[in-house]
């Protein structure tokens, strides 16, 4: 291999510029067939609430589940295929293997992993389940965390998220005191905010210290989009603790040597 000047690799690089400066990653799913899997379950878990055939097409069928239910009625189809999901015991690790290598690059490779992976569903002009713009460390979230976000349909324009990414962010928390509401803070932004189109098939890491959102889907398909939280076991927790929102899921043996390890009496100071 012979001398190394760095000790980033070029795609670790790439991976720390990209969260740095842009405040996130987009890049195709490292397990694909995992994640037919679990577009295919989740199709399939709401045909069943449903009471319709399970679908030859399922990337079709999410996108024209408003055919089937409406506002008054989607939340309780939500609940019932993420109870379908979490109740797989292959399901969470599969999650995790659609951005295992990326995690390592960004997160660390002692991950944990929040418990409860979010299923979101908009359907097509509703107003009923828009997620305000903010940012998760507003709300007691660690900023070492990152989000993992999975679209289950191709995602674009308002079918999608929006970031305000950290070159425009700066100067926009300045004058956030000044906005009476998620929505006036909105508005004051909307200009600079930055609508992720993302395919099936890929995947995106942001950052959680970003201002994100969505607004009323304007589109003709309803969005489906999976969330969860991952970050290092050895950064600092805020107020969603290890053990109660998130699990570990990787340690390495010396950590788990290093957590229980006590020294022998007779012995002062710290081990060597």
């Amino acid at each position: 291999m012979g001398k190394i000047t760095s000790f980033l690799q070029p795609e670790d690089q790439a991976a720390n510029a990209a969260m740095l400066q842009r405040g996130h990653v987009i890049q195709a799913v490292e397990n694909r067939d995992g994640l037919d899997a679990i577009r295919d379950l989740a199709a399939h878990a709401a045909a069943r609430h449903l009471g319709v055939s399970p679908p030859n097409d399922p990337e079709r069928f999410l996108n024209g589940i408003g055919e089937h239910v409406d506002a008054t009625t989607l939340n309780d189809l939500r609940i019932s295929v993420i109870n379908a999901l979490r109740s797989e015991d292959w399901f969470r690790p599969t999650y995790f293997s659609l951005a295992r290598e990326a995690l390592f690059k960004i997160v660390g490779n002692e991950i944990a992993m929040q418990r409860g992976v979010g299923l979101s569903v908009q359907l097509p002009n509703d107003d009923s389940s828009l997620l305000p713009v903010h940012a998760d460390t507003w709300d007691g979230d660690s900023p070492y965390e990152v989000v993992v976000w999975v679209p289950l349909v191709d995602c674009f324009r308002t079918k999608a998220m929006y970031l305000l990414t950290p070159d425009k962010q700066t100067a926009h928390l300045k004058t956030m005191a000044s906005n009476n509401s998620a929505e006036t803070f909105f508005k004051s932004i909307e200009d600079d905010v930055e609508y992720i189109s993302i395919d099936y098939g890929n995947v995106l890491i942001f950052r959680l210290d970003l201002p994100h959102g969505n607004r009323v889907n304007t589109e003709t398909e309803a969005r489906w989009s999976m969330n969860c939280r991952f970050k290092s076991v050895l950064t600092p927790f805020a107020d969603k603790q290890l053990g109660e929102f998130f699990e570990p899921i990787i340690i390495r043996p010396a950590t788990k040597v290093g957590m229980t390890y006590e020294l022998p009496g007779g012995f002062g100071g710290a081990g060597q």
